[in-house]
């Protein structure tokens, strides 16, 4: 690989080659790059789910058994 770029142009290597290839995997890269940020997205709004319903089921056991204490 090295050999075909050897004879070419800097610009050719470092603006050329990368500028087709986001022109030819461009749809690509977008879709992979917002699975993944729809993914994390849903992640973590899944942790916050969990946590608040830890917290709403620790505070409501905490306050069910101080009232049993009376």
């Amino acid at each position: 690989m090295g050999e075909i770029f050897s004879g070419l142009p800097w610009w050719v290597k470092w603006i050329a080659v990368p500028v087709i290839a986001l022109v030819v995997f461009g749809g690509l890269i977008a879709t992979v790059v917002g699975f993944v940020i729809g993914l994390l997205f849903k992640a973590l709004v899944f942790v916050a789910l969990v946590g608040g319903l830890i917290y709403v089921v620790r505070k409501f056991t905490a306050s069910s058994s101080s009232r049993s204490d009376w």
